[in-house]
């Protein structure tokens, strides 16, 4: 089976989504009517590198 031919079938299936974060991702999915599990993440410290120095040296 090709790799596109593998896409092809899993188009077919019913979609199942976990979304991680953003969820205007996840309001979209469900306006659509798609299952979808909605995980929260927010990068450490906010994604500031600084911070997260400094945070990782309180350990």
């Amino acid at each position: 089976m090709t790799l596109l031919s593998r896409i092809n079938e899993l188009f077919k299936k019913e979609l199942k989504v976990v979304n991680i974060g953003i969820t205007g991702f996840r309001d979209d999915l469900k306006s659509l009517k798609v299952p979808v599990i909605h995980v929260e993440f927010r990068p450490p410290a906010g994604g500031n590198t600084k911070l997260l120095s400094i945070l990782k040296k309180l350990k």
